[in-house]
């Protein structure tokens, strides 16, 4: 079912009825511009507009220690994606070919300075590295390229903080960054005294000097304090999706959960089932929070959809630990739909990297997944070629395409036919004033049969456990819900 239309604030812009949530969010994230080159002095700035930001100049520089030559190229350019998704600008890329990252510097003393030339030419401020650097290499290269660097975890991290929504969402991504952070923090100058300073300094004064702690355990101190606490947030939070699941599973209604990788248009393809309207962008990590929406197959059968957050190659292993209570929802679902990127240059990476991250969170479910069925989507973008290659490669995969339909009604047969079945078959005559009951067996059970007669409803239906007990009283003698489970 569709969301109604979000009502906007008479000083925001107004949203037509037919618009959705997603249509809604799109605006409000599109809003904040951003501009190349706008001089952060306090000049003459009458013409520029309102809320525009200065974009961040990049050099991204990436180790090449396995694969192919275009699998290190295409690691390069989805971090130019990313790089770009988190609001900055890509001027240049450097790739380096060696057995393992050096333990110093990620590249090597000779390519730093050919690096720190090519920062200097193109002018930038900041370096990405594709990888994860310790606290030892990131401060190496801060010191000898004079400009701020990152790597691709902080990216992701960045990326995260900015597109999480609900509360659940942020505080998982806060609890990601600050385990990110904890054993890089670096004190500077005299933070690192121990001494707290008089009282006009905010200190103790006399009696308060001498040994205490300094200024960086202070911070990892209450770094520990602020990550106990968003722990026990996320279990509680987990406890109530736990419930939720649990009422579904109770009702025994099937769960089908979309993953896949980043950008692969899951969210597009949850739209194109169910209607839900939620935020669609052409970006990495575009929605993070989870969307669950009820809908039923052609014969009447209701199950619910949820759509996850995306993946990507070396997802952060923090991040996978902050959101393993939303992930979770893959682990309890009947069926896993995985969506893959049929314009991409390396899909079957793309699988790879998803299966991966899924076999990490069945680890804690006695090592058992859901059945998946693979859904290759924007076939509307592909070639012939690719997809004449990838229905060679994936001969079980559904192809379609969520922006155009194409598809669509093909991928809803075939989640229909994997879908499990209510094992108890039952013959019923339910009496007239018992209409509930019928209304349950239609949309928990599957009807194969049904007749109306003076006595009251005959029914011949497969239903769950549950439903079959409370119908019980109103089974026909010799029926097949004498025999119980079929």
């Amino acid at each position: 079912m569709t969301e109604p239309a979000l009502s906007t604030p008479n000083t925001g812009p107004r949203v037509a009825p037919g618009d959705t949530r997603g249509d809604y969010e799109l605006e409000e994230r599109s809003s904040l511009r951003r501009v190349a080159g706008l001089s952060t002095e306090l000049t003459d700035v009458t013409e520029v507009e309102y809320r525009q930001l200065r974009l961040e100049r990049v050099v991204l520089v990436g180790v090449w220690t396995e694969g192919s030559a275009e699998q290190a190229r295409a690691s390069l350019a989805e971090l130019a994606r990313l790089a770009e998704t988190a609001g900055s600008q890509v001027l240049d890329g450097l790739v380096q070919r060696r057995p393992r990252p050096d333990p110093a510097t990620y590249i090597g003393t000779g390519k730093v300075d050919e690096l720190r030339d090519a920062v200097q030419e193109a002018g930038a401020d900041t370096v990405i590295c594709d990888g994860e650097l310790s606290p030892g290499q990131l401060r190496q290269l801060e010191d000898k390229l004079k400009v701020k660097v990152i790597d691709r975890t902080a990216l992701i991290l960045d990326i995260f903080a900015q597109h999480a929504r609900s509360r659940d969402g942020k505080a998982q991504v806060e609890l990601a960054q600050l385990s990110y952070l904890l054993p890089r923090l670096r004190g500077w100058g005299e933070a690192l005294s121990r001494q707290v300073g008089g009282r006009a300094a905010g200190g103790v004064g006399i009696g308060g000097r001498g040994p205490g702690e300094t200024k960086i355990e202070l911070d990892r101190r209450r770094i520990r304090s602020r990550m106990s606490k968003l722990r026990r947030e996320i279990a509680a939070m987990r406890q109530v999706r736990e419930t939720q699941r649990g009422e579904r599973r109770r009702h025994e209604v099937p769960s089908v959960a979309i993953v896949g990788y980043t950008n692969a248009g899951k969210s597009s393809l949850l739209n194109a089932l169910t209607g839900a309207g939620v935020l669609v962008e052409d970006a990495l990590f575009a929605t993070l929070d989870p969307t669950t929406r009820r809908t039923s197959t052609t014969d009447g059968r209701t199950y619910t959809l949820t759509d996850t957050v995306g993946f990507v190659r070396h997802l952060p292993h923090q991040l996978v630990e902050a959101f393993r209570s939303t992930l979770e929802e893959t682990a309890d679902a009947d069926l896993l739909v995985h969506v893959v990127d049929a314009s991409d240059a390396l899909p079957e990476e793309q699988i790879k990297a998803v299966r991966q991250v899924l076999v990490e969170i069945g680890e804690d479910r006695d090592g058992t997944m859901p059945r998946e069925l693979l859904v290759v989507n924007k076939t509307d973008a592909a070639g012939d070629l690719q997809l004449a290659r990838l229905r060679h490669l994936l001969p079980d995969a559904v192809f379609v395409s969520a922006r155009g339909g194409e598809g669509v009604d093909k991928l809803r047969a075939r989640i229909a036919e994997l879908l499990p079945r209510p094992e108890v078959d039952v013959e019923l005559l339910v009496p007239y004033a018992e209409g509930s009951l019928v209304a349950r067996v239609h949309s928990e059970g599957e009807v194969v049969s049904e007749e109306h007669t003076p006595e009251g409803t005959r029914m011949h239906a497969r239903v769950g456990a549950e439903l079959a007990s409370a119908v019980l009283p109103y089974a026909l003698a010799g029926g097949p819900g004498a025999t119980g489970a079929r």
